[in-house]
């Protein structure tokens, strides 16, 4: 692009071009979601192909085995989730006892704080339950389409990884040609860091979520929590999704819980537990393992997740943070979108920009450490 342009002219461009960006994200979502998991999930596959590369096995080996193993992985999740479906069926006629219980109890406390007796409460559920099931019966041919497409994605998975395995020296060679040659050792040095970023962020997800189920639930069974592993293993899968994962596992756990006993207490240890794990998990075990790579800041991480969400469901809240982490790499290393990867960074200036001019241009600036009082 021509530097000569007006900063006006290009701030302009820059806008159309995320405006642009967001666009085809939304329309294109079904084919890009895929390819983007896959990318991520080759990235991640890269040590173990070049690793039987290293040891004489034929190219397209060396990629099926470790497509093989991620199958298997998949697999075992998908039957322990069907293991433990089967578990709660065989105990529906408790859990429905159970939470009719908590809906009586709850009832009776509306009735004492409120002008609504039973019969009032009845109808009004009565009601709404008809609503919802005009609302379901609306609703089950995109819950069929839903689920087809996500067979599509799954299937479309292996083919993408294989494929960027099989041709990444063309991919490389593509992104190389896109720049002057003087540029190469800053596109190299970006290749290289997204590639280390991407592998510690994912395999540091694939350890947290195995202490998280080994400690979240080991410690609801030694207790006597119903469906303690479950319960562990649901919290640390959507424990994955920044911010938003946690709470929504929270209340799965609370659910699960009221629903396997007919008191209160558990609740609170299933709650008092949870606290615990994620405070080990913030505080002490994921800071050690992915350590300060992903440098991105709160505000823009939750944004990512929810814009993510927006555009292409729970896979785009999944990827938000890996990919505002790729672009803040890219950013950092051009002067004409340097002004971005600030703004996702979480580097905040030591002094206000305000009283120090230095720290409004585009240069390394000395940084706050921790979080201080303005």
């Amino acid at each position: 692009m021509n530097n000569n342009l007006p900063l006006t002219v290009k701030r302009t461009i820059e806008l159309i071009g995320l405006m642009a960006l967001v666009t085809v994200l939304v329309i294109g979502r079904d084919i890009i979601m895929p390819m983007l998991m896959a990318f991520f999930i080759s990235i991640m596959l890269l040590p173990i192909y070049r690793f039987l590369k290293k040891r004489k096995f034929p190219e397209s080996l060396s990629i099926i085995l470790p497509i093989l193993l991620v199958a298997i992985f998949v697999a075992l999740i998908v039957w322990f989730f069907s293991n433990q479906i089967g578990v709660l069926v065989k105990d529906f006629p408790q859990i429905k006892a159970n939470v009719t219980q908590h809906i009586n109890s709850l009832s009776d406390w509306i009735s004492r704080i409120t002008k609504y007796n039973s019969a009032d409460q009845k109808a009004f559920i009565q009601d709404k339950s008809d609503d919802l099931m005009n609302m379901g019966t609306s609703l089950a041919g995109g819950a069929a389409v839903t689920l087809s497409g996500i067979f599509v994605f799954i299937g479309l998975l292996p083919i993408y990884i294989y494929l960027m395995l099989f041709y990444k020296d063309i991919l490389l060679r593509f992104i190389f040609m896109w720049f002057k040659t003087d540029h190469h050792p800053k596109v190299k040095e970006a290749i290289f860091e997204t590639e280390s970023i991407i592998k510690s962020y994912l395999l540091g997800l694939l350890i947290q979520i195995t202490y998280m189920t080994i400690l979240l639930g080991g410690i609801l069974m030694l207790i006597g929590i119903e469906h303690a592993l479950l319960i562990g293993v649901i919290f640390a899968m959507l424990n994955l999704i920044p911010y938003v994962g946690a709470l929504i596992g929270n209340i799965i756990g609370v659910l699960l819980t009221l629903a396997s006993s007919q008191e209160i207490a558990p609740v609170l240890y299933v709650l008092g537990v949870i606290a615990l794990v994620q405070f080990l998990d913030n505080n002490i075990l994921m800071p050690r393992i992915v350590g300060s790579k992903v440098k991105i800041n709160a505000l823009f991480a939750i944004l990512g997740v929810f814009i993510g969400g927006t555009v292409a469901g729970v896979s785009g809240m999944f990827l938000a943070l890996p990919v505002i982490a790729v672009l803040k790499i890219i950013f950092d290393r051009t002067d004409m979108f340097k002004q971005w990867g600030v703004l996702l960074g979480d580097e905040r200036p030591a002094k206000s920009p305000m009283t120090f001019s230095s720290f409004r241009k585009k240069k390394p600036v000395p940084v706050k450490s921790g979080i201080e009082n303005e």
